[in-house]
């Protein structure tokens, strides 16, 4: 598949209802057209089956050049549930993780008992290597023709990513937390980390260079997110305990249109991505919010080049 000089992936979750899932194979298509990395697609709920998330990550696989990259968290799961879901996700073709702890479900405080047998995102990176090694090293395939005969080859190996939190976790109890978890999901295997996301690129840039003289040495991707009105500003606020942003938050209170929002939320966050990598990032994560046009928008404004296709 051809690439961007900049390598660059969207984040999509799926459908809450049978009616968006059309909106949403669109905006896969448009986002596979520009020539990301990966698609990610977030943990939806569903046992074993992994829900509507698998039916997702097999849509991009099966309609897409694009790699599709499966959530995976601790929360809602235990050993069992998680290695079968990790099986269906190989079986079906996926083999890029991220693996997530998760947050505690809605009512219960940190303290209360909410986690299986998985209790950090380290064992999750561990097990989803342990499946792998489980299944038979190899995949056959006939050769046309020659019905007793199969070609042999060996299976690539799945590959993990894990968060980071720029910021802290909001759970830390020390200020190296966020990190010395970090470096033990690196020695459990992790291929490389994404950030929660973050407002300027100091605490980005600041971030990975703590990370570096710790022992980090995974790529450490940034993850950004357009925000284009006061109320989704205050929502990510409040979910994710990032301190407020006062120069997007006021361009976003004074300006009158939601169209003008809009620009002015791409705008942020096109500088931010072009600070980061000027800064030395190994490239760019948008939390898409299932729409295309804004993070498509983020990536030309930030002189991120896209293939060809993706401007029809």
């Amino acid at each position: 598949m051809e690439s961007s000089a900049t390598p660059f992936s969207f984040e999509l979750y799926p459908p809450r209802t049978r009616s968006r899932t059309a909106a949403l194979e669109e905006t896969i298509r448009r986002l596979a057209a520009a020539g990301p990395e990966f698609l990610s697609v977030t943990y939806g709920a569903g046992g074993a089956t992994g829900g509507e998330s698998l039916r997702v990550l097999r849509w991009i696989r099966e309609n897409t050049d694009v790699e599709p990259l499966a959530h995976l968290t601790c929360v809602g799961n235990d050993y069992a549930t998680a290695s079968a879901l990790i099986r269906e996700f190989l079986v079906a073709g996926v083999l890029r993780f991220l693996a997530l702890r998760g947050d505690p479900p809605l009512g219960k405080a940190e303290g209360d008992v909410f986690l299986g047998d998985l209790t950090t995102s380290a064992e999750l990176v561990q097990l989803i290597h342990r499946v792998q090694a489980e299944r038979a090293p190899y995949s056959e395939t006939t050769i046309p023709g020659h019905p007793e005969a199969a070609r042999v080859d060996p299976r690539p190996r799945a590959r993990t990513t894990v968060a980071a939190f720029p910021n802290g976790h909001p759970r830390s109890r020390h200020p190296r937390e966020h990190i010395d978890a970090l470096l033990a999901k690196q020695a459990a295997g992790a291929d490389a980390a994404i950030t929660q996301l973050f407002f300027h690129a100091e605490d980005y840039l600041r971030f990975v260079d703590r990370a570096r003289a710790a022992g980090v040495v995974i790529p450490i991707l940034p993850g950004i997110m357009p925000v284009t009105s006061p109320g989704k500003l205050a929502r990510m606020l409040e979910l994710t305990g990032e301190p407020l942003p006062a120069d997007l938050s006021i361009d976003l209170e004074v300006e009158p249109t939601a169209e003008g929002r809009r620009e002015v939320g791409i705008a942020y966050a096109a500088r931010l991505a072009r600070e980061v990598l000027a800064g030395g990032a190994p490239g760019i994560h948008l939390y898409a919010f299932n729409e295309h046009e804004t993070v498509l928008a983020v990536l030309r404004e930030a002189g991120i080049p896209l293939r060809e296709t993706a401007a029809s």
